[in-house]
């Protein structure tokens, strides 16, 4: 038994018949010697025990370490058990108590269902839709053509159904007068000299105008609609079936009648993004007290730690950066974003994706870190995949984005639709367009492969974003939508830019009810 991770130890805990407080196990996995701290731990024990305290293993770990300072091994070699925690305070002596903003009132925080030796396994993460290992694009032109066909198939296959769709090249041998309906990409929108709209809709055979006139009730739809994503439309052909004057218009969208699957059990998930660690703003004392809070027993039910990207600051993000650095060096500030991560309960299950702060490249859909920095973010057995994935945890789906498209649909879409006050809503716009980056082309990078691996193609339960540091969240045809804030203060560049953060953030989803409760640390 090599119990050099948190959950096998607590398996080998519950095989020996004891269960253990989080920050027990947490203390166990970080020792030198994991195994010999377990065996002195359970040999310790109170006879009548069946749960180790915090308390308990620490008391273990300093007589080990005091005993191992006074053999006769020499010096500087290690001893055979020793903490990570050198500060014996109480884990939640730190000041400050979060505050709870909004969400689910429910009180009950019974975390895992035990079984009859005390714990019981989660189920497993599945993850869906990761690039990691499955990249294609070499940037040639074949390339580009593959992505587009790829995403015109699996979106019109989500429309077809909705019209009787005839592709462009026949939609032009008919008749003038005829009923008609399209589903193509959009080529471009633009206005008429009268105010009326026209969007070219093309396919795999060819290019088709389509004029949405100014009277119509869907004309303050086209505020909406973006080049390069897939939309259908209903109406009649011109006389010279030149031009379909448009009656309807539909996006591929969430169906409304769309029903979340829940988990089975009260278990809740932590969704957070930005961490941002390297920065001069980093936020170290509100990530202290949301690490000290997941050791409480109000947050017993959260066993899952979800961080949708920007683990570190970077280095040449943007101008100027160098200057509102506090570690300069990128593999430091993956170092030390790793310590702040043992900081939190070893039992957690966490899955990380990268952002584009995040040493990988750019274009997206992202793959995971490479193995040397998977190595130095090894603490507590991270589940480290692409951007975006889907990661299925307690039968629940989570669509993880980082979210650098939001800029691009906030920039391109009225106030009202899409903001950096509102960014769930602009989360709404690409459930609504099944595509998490729409536009190809435009202040978003993105990498063209076989496969178009930003199509949303199977509805999430839960869409979980980042990037723009504001806190929103709101549900979207029952799918719930959270952009989760960041854990850095405004920065210089971010001052110069008008962008004020919402810092110190942790939304908490209960997974067996989708109830969203925030909660403040900063």
């Amino acid at each position: 038994m090599p119990p050099e991770t948190p959950v096998r130890i607590a398996r080998e805990l519950a095989r020996r018949g004891y269960n253990a407080e989080r920050e027990a196990v947490t203390l166990l996995a970080n020792a030198a010697d994991p195994v010999a701290a377990l065996d002195a731990a359970v040999e310790t024990a109170p006879d009548d025990a069946l749960r180790l305290t915090t308390v308990h293993v620490r008391s273990i770990l300093d007589d080990a370490t005091e005993t191992a300072a006074t053999s006769d091994d020499p010096p500087g070699s290690d001893p055979s058990v020793s903490t990570a925690d050198p500060d014996p305070s109480p884990a939640d002596s730190r000041d400050g108590v979060p505050v709870e903003t909004e969400g689910s009132a429910s009180g009950a925080s019974t975390g895992r269902s035990p079984d009859e030796s005390g714990v019981t396994d989660a189920p497993p993460v599945g993850v869906t839709g990761d690039i990691t290992g499955q990249s294609t694009g070499t940037g040639e032109y074949t390339d580009f053509v593959s992505v587009f066909r790829d995403r015109y198939e699996t979106l019109s296959a989500k429309l077809r159904g909705r019209v009787n769709h005839r592709p462009t090249s026949a939609v032009g041998d008919m008749t003038g007068g005829t009923d008609v309906a399209l589903i193509g990409l959009v080529d471009d929108v633009r206005s008429s000299a009268n105010g009326h709209w026209i969007v070219e809709l093309e396919d795999t055979t060819g290019t088709f105008p389509c004029l949405i006139t100014k009277d119509r009730d869907i004309a303050g739809v086209v505020e909406e609609i973006l080049l390069d994503e897939c939309l259908a439309v209903e109406g009649t052909l011109s006389d010279d079936a030149g031009i379909v004057f448009v009656d309807e218009l539909h996006f591929p969208d969430v169906p409304r009648t769309n029903r979340p699957t829940t988990a089975d059990r009260h278990v809740q998930a932590a969704l957070i993004s930005d961490v941002h660690v390297g920065s001069q703003e980093f936020m170290v004392d509100a990530w202290g007290r949301f690490a000290d809070w997941l050791h409480t027993e109000e947050a017993a039910a959260v066993e899952y730690l979800l961080l949708a990207g920007d683990m570190v600051e970077g280095v040449g993000v943007y101008p100027g950066q160098d200057e509102e650095l506090d570690i300069i060096d990128i593999y430091d500030q993956y170092e030390r974003f790793s310590e702040h991560l043992k900081d939190v309960p070893g039992d957690l299950e966490i899955v990380m994706i990268p952002g584009n702060h995040d040493a990988v490249r750019l274009a997206e859909p992202q793959p995971a870190f490479d193995q040397e920095l998977r190595e130095i973010m090894s603490a507590h057995d991270a589940r480290i995949v692409g951007n975006p994935a889907t990661v299925t945890v307690e039968g629940v789906s989570v669509l993880m984005y980082h979210g650098v498209s939001l800029d691009e649909v906030i920039a391109e879409l009225p106030a009202a639709k899409a903001s950096y006050d509102d960014p769930h809503k602009a989360m709404y716009q690409l459930l609504k367009k099944r595509h998490v980056a729409p536009k190809y082309g435009g202040r978003n990078r993105l990498a063209p492969e076989e496969e178009d691996h930003l199509v949303i193609g199977e509805v999430p339960d839960v869409f979980h974003t980042g990037h723009v540091h504001k806190l929103g969240y709101g549900k979207y045809h029952n799918v719930l939508a959270v952009n989760s804030g960041c854990w850095q203060a405004q920065t210089a560049f971010q001052e110069s830019v008008n962008i004020d953060p919402d810092a110190g953030f942790a939304p908490i989803v209960d997974l067996d009810t989708l109830d969203l409760t925030v909660r403040k640390f900063a």
